[in-house]
């Protein structure tokens, strides 16, 4: 399913943005944009919405929305990998990180918490919670951890909310690439947050890839792309060494964890890493 118009304009964008080394830049041309009060305004709202009494009612119906979400959007999802997770005691959180290429692209690693017994928490950028209807009611309701520029949030009170959830055992997702590049293919190079974090609270980190395969089918409501599946692919963990520092901890699993990917990426599409854009970048597009 294709989410969002004007994808020439986005896949031109995701190829300039290649050609400079962009890699965590927007790309998408209809983002909301906020400034940092709005920002800071709306992740306060957030937590203070979460004191009230119909907090947990609402977040039983979207958590139960979005398991059907989850369910139909993976019909014909895979999983290679998973044998790498039985490492991972029962009560042992973690923090996941996977390629972000789809607004639905958080179910697939919903599945697999799913399929692994554990409830799922994922950091989002503040401005989603400004969406309308459905999408936005399941934004505010969801188990979700907002994330601002904020300084002081960033680096005292996100780290706080973040090890309270792995510390009950639960996952917490964190896109490393930050931005959402439209079915693009190739991982990104990462930013240090996701490992600062998962370094900070002593948790390992579940390092994914998700492979786009192309169906022979076109979409129904965009016939310009083929159809999509996926296959999940659950690389080896990346533990914390008690004998390194936060800071060194956080740069050895970032390194660690890009290195996977990448080798995820070539050995699914057997082809060498390039960052020079070509259309099978896109999958599915027929352009």
């Amino acid at each position: 399913m294709i989410i969002g118009e004007h994808r020439d304009q986005v896949i031109k964008n995701i190829a300039d943005h290649a050609q400079k080394g962009l890699f965590n830049e927007k790309v998408e041309i209809d983002d909301p944009q906020t400034s940092s009060e709005e920002s800071m305004a709306i992740v306060n709202q957030f937590w203070q919405n979460q004191n009230h009494w119909r907090a947990r009612f609402d977040n039983l119906i979207a958590r139960t929305t979005m398991r059907g979400i989850t369910d139909w959007f993976n019909l014909n999802t895979t999983f290679c990998g998973l044998e790498n997770l039985k490492s991972l005691k029962p009560t042992q959180g973690a923090v996941i990180t996977s390629n972000h290429f789809n607004q639905l692209d958080n179910t697939v690693i919903r599945k697999l918490a799913q399929k692994n017994h554990r409830r799922l928490f994922i950091v989002i950028q503040e401005t989603n919670l400004k969406m309308d209807g459905l999408i936005g009611f399941l934004m505010n309701h969801l188990d979700v951890l907002p994330l601002t520029k904020n300084v002081g949030y960033l680096g005292r009170t996100l780290p706080k909310k973040l090890e309270q959830q792995v510390q009950k055992g639960h996952w917490v997702l964190i896109y490393p690439e930050q931005e959402m590049w439209f079915n693009y293919r190739k991982p990104r190079p990462v930013k240090r947050g996701a490992y600062y974090y998962a370094a900070k609270a002593n948790v390992p980190i579940i390092s994914c890839f998700t492979e786009i395969i192309d169906q022979p089918k076109p979409e129904k409501n965009n016939d310009e792309f083929y159809q999509t599946k996926y296959r999940l692919h659950v690389l080896p963990l990346i533990w914390p060494d008690s004998k390194l520092s936060v800071n060194e901890n956080a740069k050895m699993m970032m390194e660690k964890d890009y290195a996977q990917k990448k080798a995820a990426y070539e050995a699914a599409y057997q082809k060498k890493l390039s960052y020079d854009f070509e259309p099978h970048d896109i999958a599915g597009w027929r352009g």
